[in-house]
């Protein structure tokens, strides 16, 4: 791989790539279309299959065809107005409705944290090493996860050697480069230490009882205790968190890796957090993202002495 190739390719996230690659065999080998397309291909593409994928499916699928042409010096076919108008006339016919994760309400947290600590400590009067790792490890992705209302890739992005802690008063995680941040700029997250349910206590358990010192801070852990050493896949954390909710005994529902920001995002609302102090918090960009995390059913009250310190003192 060239130097050039190579820089291409980091500047495009492994997801993007490999959901891009999916998308181009699907309509080249499945479906058995031929590239480059045609815009009449394309169009007769998407009402194929226009009562089998959700509308962002099919975009999704453009949006990788599109990539496909340009990257290999092709005209794009997917802006010519005859798809344009399918993807409209789609959008018309199949009208649905955006299905979005459960969030994890504050009292759910609660039970999942309370759950999780009898696990601890009965793994610990067992000397049971492994069952110990297992609950100091999830306790720290649950609590961090909320407290940020982080997404499953930046969880899994999060490495030890990026955290400051400052006693009494929170830490500091940095992240290289993650989904919102589209200048690889890295980013710092400020999380502030709590009275209960604290995600820097959980931090400092976890690596306590792991012995970890750098390197990715969330991973496997398999049934005899050993530790991966790479960090846990974003696409791993929603069924692991479904595991955890179920145990916790709370009801079966929408859960997915998305429920600990949606959850967060209830909270702060709830307590008054205005639209646009949560997207500084979280990170979003545009108002639109940030409402589709929203209950817009939630009155938003008025920012007082600011949202940091609100969050300190009421939990």
């Amino acid at each position: 791989m060239s130097a050039v190739d190579r820089y291409l390719q980091a500047g495009t996230r492994e997801n993007t790539r490999r959901s891009y690659r999916a998308a181009v065999e699907h309509f080249e080998v499945k479906w058995g279309g031929f590239l480059p397309a045609t815009a009449d291909s394309i169009a007769r593409y998407l009402a194929d299959h226009a009562e089998q994928h959700s509308i962002n499916t099919l975009k999704q699928r453009l949006a990788a065809l599109a990539q496909w042409h340009i990257t290999q010096g092709f005209a794009d076919p997917t802006k010519a107005p005859v798809v344009r108008q399918v993807l409209k006339g789609i959008r018309s016919l199949h009208p649905t409705q955006e299905k979005q994760a459960a969030p994890l309400l504050i009292t759910q947290l609660q039970t999942c944290v309370d759950h999780l600590e009898r696990q601890a400590a009965v793994a610990s009067a067992r000397h049971d090493l492994t069952g110990l790792m297992r609950a100091r490890r999830d306790l720290a992705l649950l609590l961090i996860g909320f407290w940020r209302g982080f997404r499953a890739d930046e969880l899994a992005r999060l490495r030890i050697e990026h955290v400051q802690v400052e006693a009494g008063t929170g830490m500091t995680l940095y992240l290289p480069h993650s989904k919102g941040d589209r200048q690889h700029m890295g980013t710092q997250y400020r999380v502030p230490a709590l009275k209960r349910l604290c995600p820097v206590q959980a931090y400092q358990q976890w690596l306590s009882v792991s012995g970890l010192v750098r390197g990715p801070l969330l991973r496997k852990l398999d049934r005899w205790g050993h530790l991966s050493d790479s960090g846990l896949h974003s696409n791993s954390l929603a069924p692991l968190l479904r595991r955890l909710f179920e145990d916790a005994g709370l009801p079966a529902q929408g859960w997915s890796s998305h429920s600990l920001r949606r959850g967060f995002a209830t909270w702060a609302t709830a307590n008054g957090w205005d639209v646009k102090s949560l997207m500084s918090y979280v990170g979003w960009k545009d108002l639109k993202s940030a409402m589709r995390y929203i209950d817009p059913a939630m009155a938003f009250g008025q920012l007082a002495a600011g949202a940091l310190p609100a969050l300190l003192s009421t939990e």
